[in-house]
């Protein structure tokens, strides 16, 4: 019997993941999909749209989790996989079968047994707060109206209800962001709180490592709360994320889940790389691209990390980017070189690191549905950014798991930062007992260190050790 302290407790496995987001739809079609067949998808690699298929599958992410472990891979996460009418599966039509032109559930069990034999971990995308109007129970209430047994399970505002609206419409009931596609669940009613969490039971026992729940912070923390007791009670190794992309202490203080989607990190990590050259016409005040200075981007961190325990902190996702906002390279401007210091940047923070599809090679769409390309396979091989990519989650596995907190930063000139940190119960064959970084963002200007002696652990661009300089846009990591 699992001990009730045991639920709220994170799972150590976490802090050391490489995370990686699929978008099924787009990430691999394997041809071996029967439903597929007589089907009609966009080209594969046509310009992404809202409403068209490409016909990724189940079956193309196994034939491609050998390449993921190349990369240093330990963890999918999978956008969702659940029966829909839409390319991204946010809406929701039956939460116990996935959708067959993703290969369906025997494509899903084949998919969980190869990740796991490759002691790899898969996370499912759980949509809790909303579901698609082709739902069954919301189907039966727009077929019988106050007579229906489902009347409950959504609120109504009036009659009759109209989920296809015309302009000036009302649709009747409440939706996610007044969207009729997306009726939204009444969390009072026992009946929809029970069927949710069995979907999530259902799926743990299936054997998936963890939920990313999606809006989490429009769904009542007393659900959450249940759900975490009940999913815990059946592995409390099971990670569980929300997507939250701010302050997210009213949930996490709570303990409703281990983590949330670190968007903070992404956009004051690429802000701060990209300096002038921000491509910035994307406008979110919970991802804010605009150019900030050194400190600005210390305090960041400091704000961000320092709301937290140390144990969620260590079980946050951190991204640059994903499948809601332009990918990273977009908003670099092209800028491979910031790309590569990005990144090393969001390994250096606690928790797990996450690497959106597709970044490896180089792929730079703007704004959804732009930032949903398809992988543009048989060019992965040898990329630079996947070299990079691979050589960071050695690097994490060897050296950065074993840093005893966060990196300290401080301000190194208008351009430069330098942070340290004590390393504990090192695997590397040296006694160092401390790491020390040198970053230099400018695209112009040399760094001069501070001091760079010590051994070369990392290292990025043009770094003269012997007299301690920085060449442009390059980075160095030290343990001494």
């Amino acid at each position: 019997m699992l001990q009730k302290d045991s639920f709220l407790k994170t799972p150590s496995w976490v802090s050391e993941a490489v995370v990686y987001e699929i978008f099924p739809d787009r990430f691999c079609r394997s041809g071996h999909v029967e439903d597929q067949e007589g089907l009609l998808f966009q080209k594969w690699g046509s310009n992404p749209t809202l409403n068209g298929f490409q016909g990724g599958d189940l079956y193309g992410i196994i034939e491609k989790l050998d390449y993921l472990m190349g990369l240093g891979i330990t963890c999918l996460y999978l956008t969702p996989i659940f029966l829909s009418t839409a390319n991204h599966r946010y809406h929701t039509n039956d939460y116990f079968n996935v959708d067959p032109i993703l290969g369906g559930n025997k494509a899903f069990k084949e998919l969980i047994s190869a990740v796991h034999k490759r002691n790899m971990r898969i996370v499912l995308d759980g949509v809790f707060n909303h579901c698609g109007r082709g739902f069954w129970p919301f189907q039966n209430l727009l077929e019988n109206g106050t007579s229906s047994p489902y009347i409950e399970w959504f609120k109504v505002n009036n009659w009759p209800l109209k989920p296809y609206v015309k302009n000036g419409e009302k649709c009747g009931y409440h939706c996610w962001w007044n969207n009729p596609a997306l009726p939204k669940f009444n969390h009072n009613s026992e009946h929809v709180r029970n069927y949710l969490i069995s979907v999530a039971m259902h799926w743990v026992e299936m054997g998936i490592d963890g939920w990313r729940l999606d809006v989490a912070d429009e769904v009542p923390i007393e659900f959450w709360l249940e759900f975490r007791n009940k999913v815990k009670g059946i592995n409390s190794d099971v990670w569980i994320f929300g997507e939250i992309w701010g302050d997210a202490r009213p949930w996490l203080e709570s303990k409703c889940f281990d983590g949330v989607m670190n968007y903070r990190i992404g956009w004051s990590i690429l802000s701060w790389v990209a300096g002038n050259n921000l491509k910035s016409n994307y406008k979110n005040q919970m991802y804010p691209l605009k150019s900030i200075t050194t400190q600005c981007f210390i305090t960041t961190l400091e704000t961000t990390f320092g709301w937290y325990e140390s144990d969620i902190n260590y079980s946050q996702l951190n991204l640059l980017d994903s499948h809601d906002v332009p990918r990273a390279l977009s908003t670099l401007g092209g800028d491979i070189p910031a790309l590569k210091i990005a990144l090393f940047l969001l390994f250096l923070q606690p928790g797990a690191s996450c690497i959106y599809y597709g970044t490896e090679v180089g792929l730079s769409g703007s704004k959804d549905p732009n930032c949903r390309e398809s992988f543009p396979w048989g060019i992965e091989s040898n990329h630079e950014i996947s070299l990079l990519i691979n050589s960071l989650s050695s690097l994490k596995k060897e050296l950065l798991q074993h840093i005893k907190q966060r990196f300290q930063w401080q301000v190194d000139g208008n351009n430069g930062l330098f942070g340290w940190a004590g390393i504990s119960n090192s695997s590397r064959s040296s006694d160092a007992s401390s790491a020390y970084v040198f970053i230099n963002r400018s695209r112009r200007y040399p760094l001069k260190a501070i001091d760079l002696r010590g051994e070369v652990v990392f290292q990025l661009g043009d770094v003269e050790i012997d007299s301690h300089c920085l060449g442009p846009q390059s980075a160095v990591l030290i343990a001494s």
